[in-house]
């Protein structure tokens, strides 16, 4: 059974939910101020995959840096023909030569995190200014700054409802789960590219090595400042679809 709609209405249920209850619980209680964000890693593809089986009219956007993969544009065309929908493309408000100019040639081997925060984190915060919640595919053994992730959270960062129904997840959870329904994903990933981001910021990675380390390599970084490490256990305001 799903909880009432109420405020700071987090749970024990919200934790031991299967994804595809937290996601019917999302669509009904924030209706059309809840979108799923995606950046089409394997996670990403899985989850709409769930969300289109729960609620065929789940709206998804992306934040297009422009620096994507050709594989990953492709795949998100091939999502678009699958599930019959729009996905919508955030973009910088610099384009990558307007930023040339401005920051400077190649920003990212100089300043990642200040080429992410034009690229990703401004566009994202932009975009979440007129939501009331957002979904998204992380789970808590990706990075340090995802163990603490509940799957259902106060976003300090950018102030709304934050949604992470694999939270709990393992890879091979959600490998299974690709595989079992025959998710299309990027064809990168059998190349060794566990995680898949900017061209200028990805490499494939070696036997043994952490999969987050083709992620830009060379930097003691491993997130874009989308995902940080905000407290989590502020109550949380839910205010039902209208």
């Amino acid at each position: 059974m799903m909880p009432d709609t109420k405020p700071n209405a987090a749970s024990d249920w919200f934790e031991h939910a299967l994804p595809e209850d937290l996601l019917r619980w999302a669509f009904a209680t924030f209706g059309r101020h809840v979108e799923m964000a995606s950046g089409f890693g394997v996670e990403g593809v899985a989850l709409i995959d769930m969300a289109a089986r729960v609620h065929p009219d789940v709206r998804v956007f992306t934040l297009d840096t422009e620096f994507l993969f050709p594989e990953t544009y492709r795949l998100m065309e091939h999502i678009e023909r699958r599930y019959g929908i729009a996905i919508e493309r955030i973009r910088p408000e610099l384009n990558a030569d307007e930023q040339e100019v401005v920051h400077g040639a190649a920003l990212w081997t100089r300043q990642p995190d200040a080429c992410c925060k034009l690229r990703k984190v401004e566009p994202l915060r932009r975009k979440l200014s007129g939501l009331g919640a957002w979904i998204t595919s992380i789970r808590r053994d990706q990075t340090s700054a995802r163990a603490v992730a509940r799957k259902l959270e106060w976003d300090a960062k950018f102030q709304l409802v934050k949604i992470n129904p694999l939270a709990d997840w393992t890879a091979k959870q959600v490998w299974d789960y690709i595989r079992k329904h025959d998710v299309p994903y990027n064809p990168l990933h059998d190349q060794n590219y566990p995680s898949i981001g900017c061209t200028h910021c990805t490499r494939s990675v070696a036997p043994g090595e952490d999969a987050r380390a083709g992620r830009w390599a060379g930097f003691a970084k491993t997130e874009c400042g989308l995902h940080g490490a905000e407290p989590v256990n502020a109550p949380v305001q839910i205010q039902p679809a209208v």
